[in-house]
C-alpha cells in the first residue's frame, strides 16, 4: 500500500500538477491488469519507505509553489484536450484516496485482532 500511495502522489502532482515527465507512472500496476500494488523483486521495506517520503517531500513543495486555484500543467497527466483539475481538486482527492486506504488498514487490523475502535 505505502508503494501504491508513493505512486498516487507521484502521478497527481509531480505527473499531474507539475507535468513534469516520470518514467512508469504506473509502476504500482499494470493498466489494464487484475495485478495490483506490484512489488519488484529489489523492492524492501526500506526502499519503499524512502520512495515514499521522497514523493511526499515532491509534493509539499510543488503545492507550496502553486495557489489552490491554480491549474494543472498540460503535458503530463493531461494532454491539450483535458479539462485541468486545480490544485484544490488534486489535494481533496488525494485526501480521498488516502482516507480510504487508511479504511482498508482498519477492517484488515480488526479482522486480524478483532479489536474496534472504540
Amino acid at each position: 500500500m505505502l508503494k501504491h500511495l508513493a505512486h498516487v502522489e507521484r502521478r497527481w502532482l509531480q505527473w499531474g500538477f507539475a507535468a513534469e515527465q516520470v518514467d512508469r507512472p504506473w509502476a504500482d500496476h499494470e493498466p489494464g491488469s487484475d495485478d495490483r500494488w506490484l512489488l519488484e523483486p529489489d523492492d524492501t521495506l526500506d526502499s519503499v519507505r524512502e520512495f515514499f517520503l521522497a514523493q511526499c517531500e515532491r509534493s509539499r513543495a510543488i503545492a507550496a509553489g502553486a495557489r489552490l486555484e491554480d491549474r494543472s500543467a498540460v503535458g503530463g497527466r493531461f494532454g491539450p484536450g483535458d479539462e485541468p483539475p486545480t490544485l484544490a481538486w488534486i489535494l481533496f482527492h488525494l485526501l480521498q484516496e488516502y482516507a480510504r486506504h487508511v479504511g482498508h488498514l482498519d477492517i484488515a487490523r480488526e479482522l486480524g485482532d478483532g479489536l474496534t475502535g472504540e
